[in-house]
């Protein structure tokens, strides 16, 4: 169960951030609302939210994942893949030591973006991605040993992120797409299968028996509530144009 979150607000630069989607600019004042409601549904969720300011040196800032993996036992700093968003974790690391007595970091040349880890109880699943490479996967498990966790490495062809195409709903429940449909590593979860017209609702999370789901995507939607979990959908339709979905949104621990 989680007890706390902390997301950022986009800023105004938030428009000129990272994308491979095609669908556009982000509209800013839609995505102050939307970021609110996404506030709204993890309070709903029973979590007290951390809310940093917007931060204009760095346009995709508000995706607050890529900056920690957080455990019950420590937080760990990650060295973003992509340049341009490696200056978001030195304020972060900051904010973190009022939550953790032990923080540790990734270093280069090894690169992790947390939205290529996804944990599964006391084991961490890491996709090696454009953003996250092999010496950072293994420094990243290595902490996580010191600790008590395991981790193992996913190789990964089409996704850009590990959470773009697999999230974990708890109850050995595994929401996947595409590649990750027929992963060895996750031959042991019960599967739910994202339709490919759908494939952007893959990225779910699981907040204290609740299932926050992005909003448009009913035949997702109802496969949740059919294998008996409660829902919150959030319309994070301009957060899609930069690439970024629920997950991304938010640091949870």
């Amino acid at each position: 169960m989680f007890t706390n979150a902390i997301v950022r607000t986009p800023s105004k630069s938030f428009v000129n951030g990272i994308t491979t989607a095609n669908l556009g600019l982000p509209d800013y004042n839609l995505a102050i609302k939307q970021h609110q409601d996404y506030i709204n549904a993890l309070i709903m969720c029973g979590l007290k939210v951390k809310v940093l300011p917007a931060d204009e040196e760095y346009p995709d800032s508000t995706f607050v994942e890529d900056t920690a993996l957080l455990t019950k036992k420590c937080a760990i700093i990650s060295n973003p893949g992509a340049p341009t968003r490696k200056g978001e974790i030195k304020e972060m690391k900051q904010v973190l030591k009022s939550y953790y007595s032990t923080i540790e970091k990734v270093e280069s040349p090894g690169t992790v973006e947390p939205g290529d880890i996804m944990m599964v109880g006391d084991h961490f699943y890491i996709g090696l991605s454009k953003r996250t490479n092999e010496d950072g996967a293994a420094q990243m498990i290595s902490i996580l040993n010191k600790y008590g966790y395991s981790g193992s490495a996913i190789f990964m062809k089409d996704m850009l992120h590990l959470k773009t195409g697999v999230a974990y709903l708890e109850n050995n429940n595994l929401l996947a797409f595409g590649e990750f449909l027929h992963e060895d590593e996750f031959k042991n979860f019960n599967i739910i299968e994202i339709d490919d017209d759908e494939s952007y609702a893959a990225n779910c999370i699981w907040v204290n028996n609740y299932v926050i789901v992005p909003k448009g995507f009913p035949k997702t939607r109802d496969k949740i509530v059919d294998a008996g979990y409660s829902i919150i959908e959030v319309d994070v339709s301009e957060f899609r144009k930069l690439d970024g979905g629920l997950s991304c949104l938010s640091l949870r621990f």
